[in-house]
């Protein structure tokens, strides 16, 4: 242990803990801007500046430790005049035209010169500008980027992916796709990078525009699916609580808006859950007998990773699996096939007709859109363009009343609502396995253990004398280790559920941008809460769900379910 003093009060703190979190610890607030706890502490915007009693100049708190005896100060004339100097160098490299900004009102450089009060720039400004295309659906403003190293350091140690890296030197030196690379040759659509820059340097690509001249156009039935995680997430931007913040609600705003039909994802969730657990219960043979595992997962990220990074398994995971015959039955894209042929059927209408729209809490939605060639869903906007667009038509959230969702995709059960959270489709697909065997409910939490932010957990379980063996991963990083260690044959798994974003969709690179990760385990315990009191808990059970099997498609894994759920995926 060490002993020292930040402004005059005396601490004691673990030996190698860092000024700003001996700082943190006793309610002292040091500013930083590229600083991410555990991934990103290298002091590159020396905005965390102090002043240490002996030294003549300022260090950065994010990565020096507390040395006993130290004297530390964090808001002394220097140290204010230090901060300001270089955020004002910042800021000269810094397109800060901040009211056409995505990010405006919510940036970190933003506040800091505000805080700081910047209030002009004896610095010319030099900004660099960058060729992009802009219908991919993460877009870059070099312009804007501040070489803070967030968006490397989370696709390196977190993601595994190495997609952006430090390029040029000298007065050149940027941040870039590393390698000389396009965006598009990198297959990389997981928006972590997005949700962890602290500007607007990364983006959506923003297709609000295009989903409102549908909503305007008389001629077309305008048709949203609102995601599990979605409801975790979309009145942060607004100041609600969890509690106030209701999909209901979100319902409500989304009719203000003029959507003709409104439904909910969980139904598609637990269309997914009868293909896949009856598929699970039909492949086990297969799977004991072979030692590879059937693999589960929502995530287009995931889909994008295994075909580019694992093309050996390409063969193996179409065989046997969620990702079979080379396709995956998502929900979104279930809920976009079911949507242009048996609800267009129901309202007599010609599929052409229908613009169906996704509101999803991911960036690659908005790329698995395109591979099928279908066109079953027309549009994805993500968590925060939704924000935006409600803000654009000035509805008062805080005064929304719950509205019910559409029927007959408007109904979800809890296992469909969890899907949102990793190890969320693992638990909600064994739920319905175990009754398919034994024609009986389990206990609705029988398979909690799959639950928790860790990036790879394991699990085993007996169903019907058969001994399941179970992994779930999150993050790229961690799908990188597990897919290596069953190549490897390291590890032997069952079935396996991965997920592209750390702590899956409540994180997904289309969420409000957080500066924390306890906001995730927050938007977890969200999903867990509206599972735990739902009336429905199993997928089975969802009577919309049966009667669209009566109606349509007869039974699980039948040849029309094929046809329309399972699709094929090419991933250019």
């Amino acid at each position: 242990m060490v002993n020292a003093t930040i402004n005059g009060i005396d601490i004691t703190v673990e030996d190698g803990t860092t000024i700003l979190a001996a700082a943190r610890k006793v309610g002292v607030d040091v500013p930083t801007l590229c600083y991410l706890k555990e991934v990103n502490e290298i002091g590159a915007c020396r905005v965390c500046v102090v002043e240490v009693e002996g030294q003549d100049r300022c260090v950065t708190a994010c990565n020096n430790v507390v040395q006993e005896g130290m004297v530390i100060k964090t808001n002394t004339r220097k140290v204010r005049t230090t901060r300001k100097t270089n955020v004002k160098l910042i800021l000269s490299q810094h397109d800060y035209e901040c009211a056409s900004c995505v990010r405006s009102g919510n940036c970190t450089l933003q506040s800091l010169a505000n805080e700081l009060n910047i209030s002009e720039m004896p610095y010319d400004s030099i900004l660099e500008k960058n060729k992009w295309d802009k219908n991919f659906p993460l877009l870059r403003a070099n312009d804007k980027c501040i070489k803070c190293m967030r968006c490397v350091q989370i696709c390196d140690n977190i993601q595994g992916m190495h997609v952006w890296d430090v390029v040029n030197t000298g007065s050149r030196t940027t941040v870039n796709i590393a390698k000389n690379k396009t965006i598009q040759e990198t297959k990389c659509t997981c928006g972590q990078c997005v949700v962890n820059c602290p500007v607007g340097a990364l983006r959506e690509r923003d297709d609000v525009g295009y989903v409102l001249d549908a909503v305007e156009n008389e001629d077309i039935i305008t048709v949203v699916q609102i995601a599990p995680a979605v409801r975790t997430a979309w009145g942060e931007g607004f100041g609600l609580s969890k509690e106030f913040a209701t999909a209901k609600r979100l319902v409500s705003a989304l009719r203000k808006v003029g959507f003709d039909y409104i439904f909910d994802t969980t139904f598609s969730a637990d269309l997914t859950i009868m293909e896949e657990g009856s598929e699970l219960l039909h492949r086990l043979p297969e799977i004991k007998e072979s030692g590879l595992p059937m693999f589960t997962s929502c995530c287009p990220g995931w889909v994008n990773f295994v075909k580019k990074e694992y093309p050996q398994f390409d063969v193996r995971v179409s065989i046997l699996g969620h990702l079979q015959r080379g396709g995956s039955p998502t929900p979104q894209q279930m809920f976009g096939a079911v949507t242009k042929s048996y609800y267009a059927e129901k309202l007599g209408v010609e599929p052409e007709k229908i613009f169906c729209v996704s509101i999803m809490p991911c960036l690659a939605k908005k790329d698995e859109i395109t591979w099928d060639g279908r066109g079953d869903v027309d549009a994805v906007l993500t968590t925060r363009e939704v924000e935006r667009m409600l803000k654009s038509f000035f509805i008062k959230t805080e005064e929304l009343q719950e509205e019910e969702f559409d029927n007959p995709l408007g109904m979800g059960s809890g296992a469909g609502v969890i899907f949102g959270a990793t190890g969320g489709v693992m638990e909600a697909a064994l739920r319905s396995a175990y009754y398919l065997v034994n024609k009986t409910n389990p206990e609705p939490d029988a398979f909690q253990c799959v639950r928790g932010l860790e990036g790879w957990k394991e699990a085993k379980f007996t169903i019907n004398g058969n001994i399941l063996k179970v992994a779930v991963a999150s993050s790229l990083s961690n799908a990188r280790k597990l897919m290596d260690a069953i190549a490897a044959g390291k590890a032997k798994y069952d079935f396996v559920e991965v997920m592209a974003c750390p702590g899956g969709c409540i994180n997904g690179g289309g969420q409000p941008i957080k500066d924390d990760y306890d906001k995730v385990a927050a938007r977890t315990k969200v999903l867990y809460g509206l599972d735990k009191v739902n009336n429905l808990r199993f997928s089975h059970e969802n009577p919309e769900v049966i009667q669209c099997y009566k109606d349509y498609f007869e039974e699980p894994l039948s040849e029309k379910a094929h046809e329309l759920l399972h699709t094929k995926h090419v991933v250019k």
